[in-house]
């Protein structure tokens, strides 16, 4: 027995040898387990709190994109009834200087369905005193849609009412006339008239939009008669 072993013990407790053996205490596996399990639940809440960052930024994006968009539904309000163009009467008036204006412009509406009361030279009031396209003259009424009507068919003709209580309508050709608007865009701009009035920044699908064509006239400038 060496001189190392303890007094009393002996047996398998015997220490040879000239050192005292080195007593290290059994690892404990719970450490292992701890690390991993902690591990586990870093990355859980790594992994749970990039979610929701992209949750939000996503959510955010969303709600500014909607935001932008417009509430492009029609207007509850009834759309407008609108004379036809046969309910409406119209005087021709020339107020330039070539002759036979005024009746070739009446015939011209009568073949659209317009109804042609007086044909003539302008009145003195007006007579080679409208620089623009045209005058539409007519009482207050004519305010509520006759002016509308009637201004689809020819560009940059100039409301104004009278003291009129007649529901005829006068058009006073100017100097800048040149022809009636292309019928076929005539016709589109007077059946956009009845529809439902939308919101500001919002178009209705479906709805035909005036071409170039509009700009064109439908034949030669009016030689005088």
């Amino acid at each position: 027995m060496s001189m190392l072993t303890p007094p009393g013990l002996g047996g398998k407790y015997r220490i040879t040898g000239d050192k005292y053996p080195r007593m290290h205490r059994p690892r404990r596996r719970s450490r292992t387990v701890f690390a991993v399990v902690a591990a586990v639940v870093v990355l859980g809440l790594v992994g749970w709190g990039t979610q929701q960052l992209i949750h939000v930024f996503s959510g955010d994006a969303d709600k500014a994109v909607a935001a932008k968009k417009p509430n492009c539904k029609p207007a509850t309000l009834p759309a407008k009834t609108l004379p036809k163009p046969g309910q409406i009467t119209v005087n021709v008036y020339n107020a330039t200087t070539r002759s036979g204006l005024a009746q070739q412009t009446a015939d011209a509406l009568k073949k659209r369905g317009f109804v042609i009361g007086k044909v003539g030279n302008a009145p003195a009031a007006y007579d080679k005193k409208v620089p623009g396209s045209a005058v539409l003259l007519g009482g207050q009424g004519a305010s509520n849609g006759t002016f509308s009507v009637l201004g689809t068919q020819l560009k940059g003709a100039t409301p104004k009412t009278d003291s009129r209580t007649g529901k005829d309508v006068d058009l006073i050709i100017g100097g800048a006339f040149q022809s009636l608007t292309v019928q076929k865009v005539a016709d589109t701009q007077l059946a956009s008239l009845s529809q439902p009035t939308l919101k500001p920044g919002c178009t209705q699908s479906g709805t035909r939009h005036a071409t170039k064509a509009g700009d064109k006239t439908a034949a030669g400038s009016a030689a005088k008669g």
